[in-house]
């Protein structure tokens, strides 16, 4: 802070009723400051202010809020992350710092300390790095060649971002990191890696990759990027909420049972909890540390006897939220945590930790104090993902209000996009106005993917005020997007026709939406797993020898992570089985490189296949089936209705007919007559 502001902050303390020093303040506000700047703002951007007191002047206030967008207009070692120049340097410092520690390499993967699919500002070493900024990705930099490793929905995107002079770009399908290790490592070189960033199961794969190739595979105290990376923001401190049982259908303490009855059948005393995610459904709270999912970076530890442990910034926690947690909730300082799991070791019982998301270092603590382990599955994501019926209603009435939405951006879409001045990024900005217009919005669930033309054909494109281009005429423009409501979350993907398109886009399209269509009126017996499901959503983009090179279907959480598991529908063998409760995404799509993208994505909620919900005479027992939750209509213009059948026709019209009639007593009289047109039947 400058003289003047620290000046300002003094007098304001001495006279406000807060117990708070100027340091303790100072060191709140860079904290927040390095938290997300709008994406998670709890519904109430000022909200951090109640981490300095609940009863501070207007005039406090102020001054606060403008010293926080002072320190958000700070560099915070971001802002040149697109810069080219910099991460030329940024590269040879961190091969430099390799050579003086005796390292021949290093990983570097995406993922923080609690593996979360979105990090903090702190975290985004990957980025901060190479200029790669997707939400999957590792580097791995020798002292003279480096590799970033992606998926195929990046694999565009790595180009676009990442200086191929430095960095080679390397589809994970056709070279794996462990290939690419014992190519061009030697033996007896030294491999480092960063303990807190990568699980068990992580390390013991590429343990065994290095043995075999005689290299050696060494955990580093400090973090190689960290210290060369001067201006890096600190973690960040949000303020964390209390969700009533009035939206989650179930107390902490209930929830605190239902996981001490499973670890007890497994003679489990103990689970070291590592995702932030199942901390954040199991004491009912919500954060805001890392943009777009509502959760708090910390660890716990929760014990049979139902008690729970957390270890977080004790100043996330106001006296009012503290208050509603229960006494059996403790807090404890960050710092506690490993010094907590040593001292477990000595009490000679059974510890479960899930080998999937547990740090290695977390693992070394626990093993070195003497600990008896055992593997796990995190319990608490399976019960997290299977949703309560409040949880359920509360999904249904988000998506109601995100429909409204939806069906306003569709409409200013129709009326505009003809002009040919409507871009990328200011479309993206106005489908997000639509949705904070409603009420119960919390913010976005993930970054708006806004691609015409050839940049809807890069699956998870991300527009920025560089790439972004003008809605191209005669082309397809993909929009993925979704909110954080306080009852629910939303994803949902729209193709849309801009101007005239060609027989061949309308063709996939309906191929895309026959696949659609056929998993969403799927009827399937108990016991059935996405994987069983997806070749329903390819089959008819198969026949024509066309396919695409994502999931069909991701877990989708309440008001938490848009990306959720252990569900899915994929290619990839998921033993997982669908369960009533479970909300998942149907959205296949073909995309054809450098020139256009289709993608049709609803949420989906798995139920019993009732009468109601299947249009047959009678409840079929042991089938389950699932209700479209998603309420936007399928660009009518883009289906051509001689590739579909009967059945799919009868589908899409009964979808927009509840579509129609969902929204239209909700919206006025202009928007009332576009949802008739819209979703009038083929």
């Amino acid at each position: 802070m400058t003289s003047q502001i620290n000046y300002e902050l003094k007098k304001f303390l001495q006279k406000e009723e807060v117990n708070r020093s100027e340091v303790y303040v100072e060191e709140l506000i860079n904290a927040v400051a390095a938290g997300p700047d709008r994406e998670a703002a709890l519904g109430n951007p000022d909200l951090w202010l109640t981490l300095i007191g609940e009863r501070i002047s207007p005039e406090f206030k102020r001054f606060l809020s403008n010293a926080l967008v002072t320190a958000q207009n700070n560099n915070y070692g971001l802002k040149e992350i697109k810069d080219p120049d910099c991460h030329n340097k940024r590269l040879i410092d961190l091969q430099n710092y390799l050579k003086k520690v005796q390292l021949t390499g290093f990983i570097i993967p995406l993922s923080d300390e609690y593996q979360s699919e979105y990090v903090a500002k702190h975290s985004q070493r990957l980025a901060w790095l190479t200029g790669f900024t997707g939400s999957a990705g590792t580097a791995l930099v020798l002292r003279n060649k480096a590799a970033i490793f992606v998926d195929g929905r990046y694999t565009i995107q790595a180009r676009n971002e990442v200086n191929t002079n430095l960095y080679e770009i390397i589809h994970l399908s056709e070279i794996s990191p462990s290939s690419w290790i014992k190519k061009m490592m030697k033996e007896k070189e030294v491999l480092g890696y960063d303990p807190w960033l990568h699980t068990v199961q992580n390390i013991a794969r590429l343990k065994k990759v290095c043995d075999t190739a005689n290299i050696k595979f060494r955990a580093t105290k400090f973090n190689p990027v960290d210290k060369i990376w001067k201006d890096q923001p600190q973690q960040p401190i949000t303020p964390i909420i209390h969700l009533a049982k009035n939206l989650t259908g179930l107390t902490s303490q209930e929830k605190r049972k239902k996981i001490s009855e499973i670890l007890k059948r497994k003679k489990i005393e103990v689970f070291v909890m590592t995702s932030p995610d199942s901390i954040a459904w199991l004491a009912n709270i919500r954060g805001a540390d890392v943009p777009y999912t509502p959760f708090s970076l910390g660890y716990a530890i929760f014990y049979n006897d139902c008690s729970l442990d957390i270890f977080n910034d004790p100043r996330k926690f106001t006296d009012k939220v503290l208050s509603k947690m229960g006494s059996d909730l403790n807090i404890f300082p960050h710092q506690n945590f490993l010094p907590t799991l040593s001292k477990l070791g000595d009490k000679k019982i059974n510890i479960g930790i899930d080998y999937n998301s547990t740090s290695q270092i977390i693992y070394e603590t626990l093993r070195r104090a003497g600990s008896k382990l055992s593997h796990i599955d995190d319990p608490c994501q399976l019960e997290k993902a299977t949703k309560t019926k409040v949880e359920l209603e509360g999904m249904r009435k988000a998506h109601i209000r995100d429909g409204i939405a939806l069906a306003k951006f569709l409409f200013w879409i129709d009326k505009y996009s003809k002009s040919g001045n409507l871009t990328e990024l200011n479309v993206a900005d106005k489908l997000e106005g639509f949705r904070r217009e409603g009420d119960k919005i919390q913010g976005l669930s993930f970054p708006t993917i806004s691609g015409s033309g050839s940049n809807g054909a890069i699956v998870h494109y991300r527009v920025s005020e560089k790439s972004s281009k003008k809605l191209q005429q005669n082309s397809l423009y993909l929009v993925d997007s979704g909110a954080q409501y306080i009852d629910g979350t939303t994803d949902v993907t729209r193709t849309l026709a801009i101007g005239t398109t060609s027989l061949e886009m309308k063709k996939n399209f309906t191929r895309v939406l026959k696949g659609h269509i056929a998993l969403a009126k799927v009827i399937f017996p108990e016991g059935t797993s996405g994987s069983q499901l997806d070749v329903l959503a390819r089959s008819s983009l198969w026949e024509r020898g066309l396919d695409y090179d994502h999931g069909t279907g991701h877990g989708v959480g309440s008001y938490l992570s848009v990306h959720e598991g252990p569900q899915r529908i994929s290619k990839a063998p998921n033993n997982v089985e669908l369960k009533p409760g479970m909300v998942i995404s149907n959205e296949p799509g073909y995309y054809k490189a450098g020139k256009y993208g289709i993608r049709i994505e609803n949420l989906v909620a798995v139920r019993k296949a009732t009468s109601s919900l299947t249009g047959l005479k009678s409840d079929l027992n042991n089938f389950l089936c699932f209700e479209t939750l998603t309420l936007a209509p399928i660009d009518r213009s883009l289906i051509l209705k001689s590739l579909l059948n009967r059945e799919d026709i009868q589908w899409l019209n009964n979808y927009h007919k509840t579509v129609r009639h969902t929204l239209q007593p909700l919206v006025g009289k202009e928007l009332k007559e576009w949802l008739q047109k819209a979703t009038e039947n083929i």
